[in-house]
C-alpha cells in the first residue's frame, strides 16, 4: 500500500476533523464578536435559558435523590 494512500475509513476521520475544524473557527469567530458588540437581546435569552437550566438541575438531582431513597427503602 502507497503511504500517500489512505484507507476509506481514515479518510472519512479526517473529513470529520476537517469539518471539526472548521466548525471551531467559526464557533471562535462568532464568540469574537459576540464579545466585542454584545447582543443585549440574546443575553436576556441566555439569562432566561440559565435560569431554567438551573431549575432543571434542581428537578434532575430531586429525582435522582428520590430513586435513591426508595432503592434505600426496599
Amino acid at each position: 500500500m502507497d503511504e500517500n494512500n489512505v484507507s476509506e475509513l481514515e479518510n472519512a476521520v479526517l473529513m470529520e476533523y476537517t469539518q471539526i475544524a472548521q466548525t471551531m473557527k467559526r464557533f471562535n469567530h462568532v464568540c469574537k464578536e459576540l464579545s466585542q458588540n454584545p447582543n443585549e437581546q440574546l443575553l436576556l435569552q441566555l439569562r432566561h435559558l440559565e435560569q431554567k437550566m438551573g431549575l432543571v438541575l434542581t428537578l434532575y438531582k430531586a429525582s435522582v435523590w428520590s430513586v435513591i431513597m426508595d432503592e434505600q427503602q426496599q
